[in-house]
């Protein structure tokens, strides 16, 4: 029975050291990557003020701290999986490969830049600049047709589901938003003309 007890002691002495180490790695983890999100977020509402160098030098910087929280959590691979970290991840661009992000945060992140696609589409029009709508429309289109062909179960996308319903929301809204400005911008010629021939 010594012998029993003993044994469990030592067991469950290694299982509280992983834990311990586990948990300390977790919370180093989680500032960083709420680091990653708040430069990330900072960058874009630079790029709508179109301060484009600031908004570099910042997804740089979550850049870096995304590889460092990685490398922290290299030796525990199901923090990997945790969503503060896909959060973090799904914060980056480009290719998943250069980002060094799996494809589910790749996908919900790329879901999320549909509002901020929206977000600077509307600014343009507040600014009276019609001049890139349809190419950023056009973006939030293929982007949508890319979401709506990952058709696999929640548990491999990570909840893309319900980002691409949002996407096609946020889309839809967009389309009608710009179909009512296109149709006040020919009515407002048409007043003018109507208005000059007086």
């Amino acid at each position: 029975m010594n012998r029993l007890t003993d044994n469990l002691d030592s067991i469950a002495e290694r299982i509280r050291k992983d834990f311990t180490t586990k948990d300390e790695t977790r919370e180093k983890v989680l500032p960083l990557c709420r680091e990653v999100i708040r430069h990330a977020s900072t960058a874009i509402r630079a790029v709508h003020r179109q301060e484009f160098k600031p908004a570099n030098k910042l997804l740089k910087s979550a850049r870096s701290l995304l590889r460092e929280a990685e490398q922290a959590i290299a030796s525990y691979s199901e923090l990997g999986h945790a969503g503060f970290f896909h959060d973090a991840q799904k914060e980056k661009a480009p290719t998943p490969d250069e980002l060094e992000i799996s494809f589910t945060a790749y996908l919900n992140g790329l879901g999320e830049a549909v509002g901020e696609l929206r977000r600077y589409l509307l600014d343009s029009i507040r600014r009276d600049d019609l001049s890139r709508v349809e190419e950023l429309l056009t973006a939030m289109d293929d982007i949508y047709n890319i979401l709506i062909t990952m058709d696999f179960p929640e548990a491999i996308t990570g909840g893309l589901r319900r980002t691409t319903d949002m996407v096609r929301g946020v889309l839809e809204r967009t389309r009608s938003d710009l179909t009512l400005v296109r149709q006040q911008s020919k009515l407002e010629k048409k007043l003018k003309l109507f208005e000059d021939k007086l």
